[in-house]
Order: C-alpha cells, then sequence, then structure tokens
C-alpha cells in the first residue's frame, strides 16, 4: 500500500497486523480522491474508523488543511502514527485513540470532508446515527462532504435527512457513497 498523490506520492504505508483494519485498495482511494477533486485541497478532514491512517494521510498529500485520524486500535494507531512520520505530514494531523461514537459526541472539530470507512459489520444505520452526533454538535462545514465505504452487498437505508446524496460508486466489492450537508434540511 502507498500514497497515490500529492506530496508524499509514492511513499509506503504501514497496515496494523491482525483482522482489525480492512484498508481501502489503492485502486478505490485514487477513484475516491478523483471524485473529491477541489473539495480536498484546504479542507479540514476527519477520517473516522482510521485503521491504517491511509485516507486521511491520502487526504493531507493532496493538500488538506489539516486532519483529525479516529482509531480505537492501538496496534492501528501505531501504525497510523508511522505512516505520518514516513509521510512527513504528522504536523498536520492530529490522531486521536477513541472508539469513533466517544469521539462524535464531542469532536471538537469543524469538518469539510468526512471520510467513513468502517468495518463492515458496522450497520450502515450506526455511521448514519455516528455523523448525526457530528451534525448536531455542529462539527460539519457548511456543505461538507461527506463519503461513506461500504461493502456494496450492504447498501443499507437511506441518508439522514441532513445528508443529500450526490452520487455511488462501485469498485468490485466496494461501494463508495457520497453525501453533502443540505442548506436546511428538506420538509
Amino acid at each position: 500500500m502507498r500514497v497515490i498523490a500529492g506530496t508524499a506520492r509514492g511513499r509506503p504505508l504501514t497496515v496494523p497486523p491482525g483482522r482489525d483494519v480492512r484498508p481501502t485498495s489503492d485502486k478505490v482511494r485514487e477513484a475516491m480522491f478523483s471524485s473529491l477533486g477541489d473539495v480536498v485541497a484546504g479542507a479540514h478532514v476527519l477520517d473516522l474508523f482510521a485503521g491504517s491512517g491511509a485516507l486521511g494521510i491520502e487526504a493531507l498529500s493532496r493538500g488538506a488543511r489539516h486532519a483529525v485520524l479516529v482509531e480505537r486500535s492501538p496496534r492501528a494507531v501505531a501504525a497510523i502514527r508511522q505512516n505520518l512520520a514516513r509521510t512527513g505530514l504528522a504536523e498536520r494531523a492530529r490522531v486521536v485513540t477513541l472508539d469513533a461514537a466517544r469521539f462524535c459526541r464531542r469532536p471538537g472539530g469543524h469538518f469539510g470532508l468526512v471520510l467513513a470507512d468502517p468495518p463492515y459489520a458496522e450497520p450502515l444505520a450506526t455511521v448514519y446515527a455516528l455523523l448525526g452526533m457530528l451534525h448536531d454538535a455542529g462539527a460539519l462545514a457548511p456543505g461538507a462532504t461527506v463519503v461513506v465505504e461500504r461493502d456494496r452487498r450492504d447498501a443499507g437505508p437511506q441518508p439522514p435527512p441532513f445528508l443529500a446524496p450526490r452520487r455511488e460508486r462501485t469498485y468490485g466489492d466496494t461501494l463508495l457513497r457520497y453525501l453533502q450537508l443540505r442548506e436546511e434540511a428538506p420538509d
């Protein structure tokens, strides 16, 4: 696994040992960030369920201003810190060792881009509830973009009313769902 583009392009990324982490493939990451385009540059990014940190690090490499990477596994957090040091991006990142639900209750940030790649066993309804906590805490910037990565066989429920579906893309077994914070909730 490696950083696809930007200032850290080509740098290898460590994946934590074990079965707890299922990293986003290079192909899917490349497609995701190509789809996001200009959304990344200058953004404050939240990488929920960060795993190896590949998504947050890719965003930083492509010009995001700052990233918060949330991961509960100490082994994964060690890999994230190693990857940030290896890529020279540690100064623009904050690593939080915490369960995603606990973080989302009191996020302490304002994010224009949220990347959520939970374990496939995590119900999509739970992920949407976490996004609801971020919304209720005022942690989503106006027009914020949210990308949720899922198993394509688990389309799950529709997003909450404060998020407008923008597009979905499938790559093998992976589904990327792109959402955007609405100006106002629909009636």
